[in-house]
């Protein structure tokens, strides 16, 4: 099985516990932290076109489209693509929906949105290279990409049930841990995610894939991307009232949100 088969494998049965997650307001990382930082980087779209680009259940495509943008969101998983136009005939946004891989948008013209966004969901994609060059290629001159990701400085990952973990600066290292850290943030490393909070009607799993900075700013820049800008975001205030955990990303990112211009001219297919 491929890792882009068994990328879709996992968000398939994970997609109902995980529609639940988010419909329900579970997910205050992404309702408290990252939404917020990220829609007011992105601004007025009103009256623009917009690819979503890995929508998942399309619970931020609607935001999208509520805000007045043409919206198209666009999915690897069937489960999640069928519970976000299910959602989609009940409230009646306008959005359509595409089973794609992001790598390969061959169902999408070329310079022909304003705007392409991808919420937390680029570090599970597998060919990042691929899925830049396409949002390239489908972004008109001067189109923004505006995408956030887990903060590759801070991530939190197992490999080989050996992972960083993040102490107290007063905390004691032994000569065999810095040993096992050690070059673990320049490796590309696959890796899965098990998801276990109470909060979910059930565990899953899902597979992402870890990246440093270098990569994505790399990325961008091979396919005509000009980084325009950078954002780590902090909770809200409320957020921090409502679900205290949030408290310690004020002394630590959980994530980055970088802003990228289009700056070639691209040929139509």
């Amino acid at each position: 099985m491929s890792k882009k088969d068994e990328v879709m494998r996992v968000w398939d049965e994970a997609s109902e516990a995980w529609m639940s997650f988010v419909r329900e307001g579970k997910d205050y990382y992404r309702d408290w932290l990252n939404n917020p930082a990220t829609f007011k980087l992105i601004g007025d779209i009103e009256g623009k076109r917009v690819l979503d680009i890995a929508c998942g259940e399309g619970y931020n495509t609607r935001i999208l489209a509520k805000k007045g943008a043409d919206v198209t969101g666009v999915d690897i998983s069937e489960k999640m693509i069928e519970q976000a136009r299910q959602k989609e005939t009940e409230e009646n946004l306008g959005i359509t929906y595409i089973v794609s891989d992001a790598a390969s948008l061959k169902a999408l013209p070329s310079n022909h949105f304003d705007l392409a966004t991808c919420f937390m969901s680029l570090q599970d994609i597998e060919n990042l290279d691929d899925a830049i060059s396409e949002a390239a290629r489908v972004l008109k001159k001067k189109g923004r990409f505006v995408f956030s990701i887990p903060h590759p400085c801070f991530e939190k990952i197992v490999k080989d049930n050996k992972g960083w973990r993040w102490r107290n600066k007063s905390a004691a290292r032994t000569d065999e841990d810095e040993e096992q850290r050690k070059g673990e943030y320049f490796d590309n490393v696959k890796y899965e995610i098990h998801w276990t909070m109470e909060r979910l009607t059930r565990p899953f799993k899902t597979i992402s894939f870890h990246r440093t900075l270098t990569d994505y700013s790399q990325a961008l820049f091979q396919n005509g991307f000009h980084i325009s800008r950078l954002v780590e975001p902090k909770p809200t205030m409320e957020g921090i009232s409502k679900h205290p955990p949030l408290g310690k990303v004020l002394e630590t990112p959980q994530s980055i949100i970088f802003e990228a211009v289009t700056t070639k001219d691209r040929e139509s297919p």
